[in-house]
């Protein structure tokens, strides 16, 4: 489940006959791509059409499966989304790691009026899944049961970067749609499972000592992971050894800088847009951006706004976006030539700003790609724990563009002085690498392939009171409780019963959970009182546990701490009572936290 798209692939689970693992197809899914015309694609556009009374003939929507759809996902969604843009919802995943809003509740299309019809980016993400799970049973399951899509061992892709508040929301989002039987699986690690299953003799392409660095511009976000290349028992082992940060910066950004240009533009004709129309011109930017990239021989691409007169033929104002531009606004502004001590700028910051989804400040990838090198690798010395990447996997719709991808080679070839220049693996589809690579990992997770050593991307901590007296005006200070390493394997369970710990029960509390993606050698159980930045809030639960002994409200009672990672990639906290262990408190981190902190 992309931004941009979603992509279904599918293989037997059992080898055949010769011992050889069966051949990894993609799903062609049913959707519709114009009124009342259905059509069998192997790309899913990731848009929701909520449309009005009068946007779309009665039943054009309607899918052989359900006749009475009111709304609709897919290709004409896209298409139509952009001529009505406040009927439609895009980027719903990049909406689900926003933690500035209530993402169960029903905000979008984003800034629509108030008596459109609204959804949740939860219900928007769902709905792409139902029309999944839909399409899949009519098409492979009408005459067996069996073959239903939600009785299938499921991996659903999510990137590397997000926290357990957005993996718990997709996985809201898959139940929504009647899917449960599923494991979360990082978008880049897809990516390289797909490089894997297409080099048949990969290990001689790379050797142990190097690192890898999967560079992932998609639709919505940049992931950017590092693979380490080791020895053990006389073979190569790869280990998943690093993890960016979530950078909200990727083909939406691109379209939106697009759309400002095409802007100012058309200003100085004389011809102003207003916000409706601004809307419509995002989404068609976008449309002759992937035309250009993908098409070497074209020049420009025409873009057509609907106008906003009686007569809409004769108002439609009509332009065009150039290659030219294309690789002046894209190349430069998203991609410049930097140091590699040139980390993102930080702009200063407005008191009173729109609500939205939370975009970097600093769009150039290049310099948010030098701050994640610089944390993980430090030097380029031999020593390094982390050594410099000698090689790069693209993934994403970005890196469909030939000029994106020499461009962060030239960058990367720059900042590594190395004699040999940076070395490009061979992505095979871009559109399908990270479904296909899910479907290689199921075969990995029952040892008929080669798996990454990963576990979880990031550490993560409990906070912690400290205990001290009462000083006026100076709330008592917070430490963090690592309760799971960084790469603690999913579907592993930890025990905390070296410190007790004190859990108040019956009266309103506040938990606080915190992750690191560069901490990365604590055990569980330290406990760290200085962290320097190195950590950071994610979320936090308000709840009140409740008293099963008798206890008065507020009473203070001693536990000890079990972790669970689940196999979906969801962490569970349960407190232990030291006195009767029959007595415990599962910690459910609130699905509608909110962006408040407390004075």
């Amino acid at each position: 489940m992309g931004t941009t798209h979603c992509v279904l692939s599918y293989t037997e689970a059992q080898i055949n006959d010769e011992g050889e693992a069966p051949h990894i197809s993609i799903f062609e899914i049913p959707q519709v791509i114009a009124q009342g015309e259905i059509k069998a694609q192997p790309l899913l556009p990731s848009f929701l059409f909520l449309p009005g009374e009068h946007d779309v003939p009665e039943g054009s929507l309607a899918v052989p499966w359900d006749r009475e759809i009111d709304c609709t996902v897919g290709e004409f969604a896209r298409q139509r989304g952009a001529e009505i843009p406040n009927r439609l919802v895009s980027s719903s995943k990049s909406w689900l790691c926003n933690s500035s809003i209530d993402r169960t509740k029903p905000i979008l299309p984003w800034e629509s009026p108030s008596e459109t019809r609204r959804v949740s980016p939860v219900e928007a993400s769902g709905h792409l899944l139902k029309h999944l799970r839909e399409a899949w049973n009519y098409e492979m399951a009408s005459e067996d049961p069996d073959a239903r899509l939600e009785d299938q061992e499921i991996y659903l892709t999510v990137p590397a970067s997000f926290d357990a508040v957005a993996r718990e929301l997709t996985i809201k989002a898959a139940e929504s749609a009647g899917l449960s039987n599923m494991t979360l699986l990082e978008e880049p690690q897809a990516a390289f499972y797909a490089w894997i299953e297409s080099q048949k003799n990969w290990r001689k392409i790379v050797k142990a000592g190097e690192s890898i660095l999967v560079c992932d511009i998609g639709g919505g976000t940049t992931d950017l992971s590092l693979i380490q290349v080791a020895e053990e028992d006389g073979g190569l082992v790869l280990r998943r050894v690093a993890v960016g940060n979530h950078i909200l910066l990727g083909g939406d950004n691109m379209d939106l800088t697009l759309a400002y240009s095409i802007q100012a533009k058309l200003a100085k004709n004389g011809t102003r847009l207003d916000a409706w129309q601004f809307r419509g011109l995002v989404h068609s930017c976008r449309a002759a951006k992937e035309e250009l990239l993908n098409n070497h021989d074209r020049k420009e691409e025409p873009i057509s706004i609907l106008g906003r007169g009686s007569s809409l033929i004769k108002s439609t104002i009509r332009t065009e976006l150039t290659r030219a531009e294309i690789e002046s606004v894209l190349l430069d502004g998203f991609i410049p030539m930097c140091g590699s001590n040139d980390y993102p700028r930080e702009k200063s910051k407005v008191g009173i700003r729109e609500m939205g989804l939370p975009y970097e400040s600093d769009p150039a990838i290049s310099r948010h790609l030098a701050s994640f090198l610089g944390q993980q690798t430090g030097s380029v010395d031999k020593d390094t724990e982390v050594p410099y990447p000698s090689s790069v996997l693209f993934n994403g719709g970005v890196m469909k563009s030939d000029l994106m991808k020499q461009r962060i080679l030239n960058v990367l070839n720059k900042w590594s002085g190395a004699e040999k220049e940076m070395r490009e693996l061979p992505s095979c589809d871009l559109d399908l690498s990270v479904a296909r690579g899910a479907a290689y990992y199921g075969h990995a997770r029952r040892g008929r392939g080669f798996r990454i050593r990963g576990g979880t991307a990031h550490s993560y901590y409990i906070g912690i009171e400290s205990s001290m007296p009462s000083v006026p005006g100076i709330p008592a200070p917070m430490k963090a409780l690592c309760i799971v390493p960084f790469g603690q394997e999913e579907g592993t369970e930890l025990d905390i019963r070296q410190r007790e710990f004190g859990l108040v029960v019956g009266g309103p509390v506040k938990f606080h959970l915190f992750a690191s993606n560069l901490r990365k050698k604590e055990e569980a159980g330290e406990v760290i009182e200085d962290w320097s930045g190195e950590i950071e809030e994610i979320t936090t639960m308000e709840t009140e546990l409740a008293c099963t002994g008798g206890e008065k409200s507020g009473n203070v009672i001693p536990v000890w701490l079990q972790i669970k990672l689940t196999e979906i990639g969801t962490l569970e906290l349960w407190c232990v009572s030291s006195e009767d262990e029959s007595r415990r408190w599962k910690l459910e981190f609130n699905l509608r936290e909110r962006d408040e902190k407390e004075e």
